[in-house]
Order: C-alpha cells, then structure tokens, then sequence
C-alpha cells in the first residue's frame, strides 16, 4: 500500500469511529502548563502550524484494556497530528508534547505531504506522580506518503492496528513502537523486517534499539574525526585519523549486519 495522502495513511491505520475526536489543541495548552523553556516556546510559535487531536483510544472506544503499575500508566492512548512549518526543531517539539500530555501519545507529524512518526516510553517521574519521565524518544525519518521507498511502504503498510497486539494499551503501543525501531534500522541495512513478531534472531527490539544508539554514536564521531581530518595539515596525522575513520566503518558495518 501506498497511501499517498495523509488521510489515506490515517484512514489505513483502521482506528475505530468510536475513537474518533478531531478537535483543534490550541498552543495555550503546552504554554500554560509551566514546562515548556524559552526555547521550547519560540518553536512552538514558530515551527507549529496547527495540532489537531485526532483519536483517543480507551476502553469505552476500542476494545483494548489499560494497563497501569507503579511505573506506567496506560490507560488509554492519544493520536495527534502536527502541522510543522519547519523540521529543523522536530525532537525537542516532540520531546515536549510528549511531556505536556500525561498520556502515551502517537505523534503525527506532517509538512505537506510529508510524515514522520513519533512515539516515546515514558514513566511516571517517582519523585513526582504528577510528572512523566520521558524516554526513549523515536521518530521515523520523513516519508513522502506519495513516493515512500520500498522499507517505508512496507513500514506503512505494517502501520494498521488489527495487526498490533491488543492485549493491553501498554502491547498495542510496543507494537507500534517495534515497528518505528524496525523503519528505523531499515534505513541502515536497507531492508524492513518487523523483529518482534517474526521472531527474528536476535532481533528483539531492545536489542536493535541499543545497536541504533551505537550506530547514532557511531556516526557521530566519524563526522567529528572528518572534520578534523578537512583540517589537518600533517601527513601522519592524517593517516592516523583515516585510520580511526576505517575502524569506525568496519565497526558501522558489524553492527549493520545485526539489525
């Protein structure tokens, strides 16, 4: 399937009528409740076009249960989508969504015809039961809906809830939350497989997660040693970053072939 159009995207996704809200969230609602920093508030202002509230689903809507113990509380789960004007601050708009709204949220996030998908665990602050501890923030890389390539229409495709578990709030979000760890390592093995339920070797989706941290890191310093290397005026030094670059790769590619 290639939706092509958000609403076809959203119609695949196959959320229950009964789930549906379609309401406007007004930036009022992140500015006034006292967590948002300056930074925050200038690319809420500046990058967020509109938010729409599109679905909740709760016991009473769909046929899921909660799922809350001293850590989390999945009761129920939120569906929004987010007009950006500009992508360049996408991760700290999400991280303080995600934040603001003392719910498990799916982030839609859309520029034109273009998605990115965003979903995080996240935790009850102990210190704090009024607060969310939020970890482990994924985003999917943007998808033209009209032109995905072949990891991302399959990654779409696989994005309807009837194959998600529905044994709790707490699975059904997992199920969502594999299937962004498995897009994601597509874009470095170049291929989408869904670990989780097709039992994978070795491909738990902590697992996978953990090597794409690594690969993040990985990443990070071979541009850091390139940007030394542009500089470096002495030979030796040269080779021995070029050097450092070579391991880094192999390093990249041991990984790459485990996820």
């Amino acid at each position: 399937m290639t939706p092509g159009t958000m609403e076809a995207f959203i119609d695949h996704l196959s959320i229950p009528k009964s789930c549906e809200l379609n309401k406007p969230v007004y930036k009022k609602l992140f500015l006034d409740n006292g967590i948002l920093d300056i930074a925050d508030k200038t690319a809420l202002k500046d990058d967020v076009e509109k938010i729409r509230w599109l679905y909740t689903l709760k016991p009473a809507t769909i046929n899921i249960a909660g799922h809350v113990d001293g850590e989390r509380d999945f009761s129920e789960v939120a569906i929004l989508q987010v007009e950006i004007t500009s992508t360049k601050r996408l991760k700290r708009i999400a991280t303080f969504m995600q934040r603001s709204i003392p719910y498990p949220l799916i982030l839609l996030f859309t520029q034109g015809n273009q998605l990115c998908l965003s979903v995080a665990d996240k935790r009850i602050n102990q210190a704090d039961k009024e607060k969310w501890v939020v970890e482990d923030l994924l985003y999917t890389d943007w998808i033209d809906l009209a032109a995905p390539s072949a990891a991302q229409a399959a990654f779409l495709e696989d994005c309807n809830i009837n194959s998600f578990s529905f044994s709790n709030f707490l699975s059904f979000y997992k199920s969502l939350a594999d299937r962004v760890i498995a897009i994601n390592c597509a874009s470095h093995s170049g291929h989408y497989e869904q670990g989780a339920t097709d039992n994978i070797e070795n491909k738990s989706s902590e697992g996978r997660l953990e090597r794409l941290r690594e690969l993040e890191k990985l990443n990070l310093k071979k541009s850091e040693i390139a940007n030394k290397l542009k500089k470096e005026k002495q030979l030796g030094r040269q080779i021995e970053l070029n050097t450092q670059i070579k391991k880094i790769n192999d390093a990249l590619e041991k990984i790459r072939e485990t996820i």
